[in-house]
């Protein structure tokens, strides 16, 4: 009696082989456009924080605050809550803006420039 033992053929192990490739040159290129995706994302926060930047007098909301905007701003996931972080930081370079003495720009949380 000659038995042959069951295992998978030879094009079995290649297609498996083959299609473990694709799929993780797919991942790579995913991961790829993801990191790009970010970069975009925390540029579109850079921006905006610029661009409030004009409003700011000789006092302005401290470096800690300026970049904790531009992440809310950049993570908002809708127009709405990019807006809402918007009005919150303006409030902020607003209330900075009226302390015309150095000493109480500087205790209140903001920075003197």
């Amino acid at each position: 009696m000659n038995k042959k033992g069951q295992s998978m053929s030879v094009n079995v192990i290649i297609v498996a082989v083959l299609a473990l490739i694709v799929l993780v040159v797919l991942a790579a290129i995913f991961m790829g456009r993801i990191t790009i995706f970010e970069q975009g994302v925390n540029k579109a926060g850079q921006a905006k924080t610029a661009e409030l930047r004009i409003s700011y007098g000789q006092c302005r909301p401290n470096d800690a605050r300026e970049n904790a905007f531009g992440v809310e701003y950049s993570k908002a996931d809708s127009p709405e809550a990019q807006e809402q972080a918007v009005i919150l930081y303006q409030d902020e370079i607003t209330n900075c803006k009226y302390l015309s003495d150095r000493t109480a720009c500087e205790s209140s949380n903001c920075r003197w420039s």
